[in-house]
């Protein structure tokens, strides 16, 4: 998955808190929460749980169809692993 060019997943995720600026690379965490923007978006908002803490990550899409597809499927998913998550076949999406 890519915007303008450059991979989106996985997404930077960051402290949701605003204390300490904290960012963490990679496929972490559990996915607890997926937020899309209405009306469609571009971008997809998830949540995690890493270490005792919650991190946010934005995915963003060049076409807001596939976005909300990708939203869609990731909701299926809430409880499992971010490696797991990366690990599923989305050929079907396309």
């Amino acid at each position: 998955m890519r915007h303008r060019g450059v991979r989106n997943w996985p997404p930077v995720w960051t402290k949701a808190r605003r204390e300490g600026k904290k960012t963490v690379r990679g496929e972490v965490g559990i996915l607890r929460y997926v937020q899309s923007i209405s009306p469609p978006s571009d971008k997809c908002y998830l949540v995690i749980e890493h270490e005792m803490q919650y991190l946010v990550g934005t995915l963003i899409f060049d076409d807001v169809t596939f976005c909300r597809q990708i939203g869609n499927l990731l909701r299926e998913h809430v409880g499992r692993s971010i490696t797991e998550i990366g690990d599923l076949d989305t050929s079907s999406t396309l």
